[in-house]
């Protein structure tokens, strides 16, 4: 079965710990955002789109690594 390497699990903390942190940078409130990984997917999704779909300066794995099945 193929695993993630170290680095690979890096970036994808890396990438989710930035969302989540932009998120609760950007909340106008007091309230306290709890850590929600559907949230942070669905923004990273957005943000895939962008630098890999559109911008087309990195691709899909080197964004955020996955084992494909």
């Amino acid at each position: 079965m193929k695993e993630l390497t170290d680095k690979q699990i890096d970036r994808q903390d890396f990438v989710d710990n930035a969302i989540f942190q932009l998120v609760q940078r950007v909340n106008p409130t007091d309230k306290n955002i709890e850590w929600d990984i559907e949230m942070i997917g669905k923004v990273r999704d957005v943000i895939r789109q962008w630098i890999v779909e559109r911008m087309t300066i990195t691709d899909e794995l080197t964004f955020y690594p996955y084992i494909d099945d």
